[in-house]
């Protein structure tokens, strides 16, 4: 099994938009995303809660969580 690759961009906040909006907006969902993003920018959790306008962040797509397949008869 190979690992998994991690997608990231970088991308501008809005004005007064925190880190989980930026994901949101960006990605869609926020799962996993605030935190990977969080690993991947130092400093950044102290800003989190209110972007500056304008602030550049490394935006960084978490992989999706593997999932046991469950079979009901076997």
């Amino acid at each position: 099994m190979t690992a998994p690759t991690v997608q990231s961009m970088t991308v501008r906040a809005h004005q007064h938009e925190t880190l989980d909006g930026l994901a949101w907006r960006q990605l869609g969902s926020t799962a996993g995303h605030v935190e990977a993003t969080l690993a991947a920018n130092p400093g950044l959790a102290r800003l989190a809660a209110d972007l500056p306008e304008g602030q550049a962040v490394r935006l960084v797509k978490a992989p999706e969580p593997e999932r046991a397949m469950v079979y009901l008869w076997d």
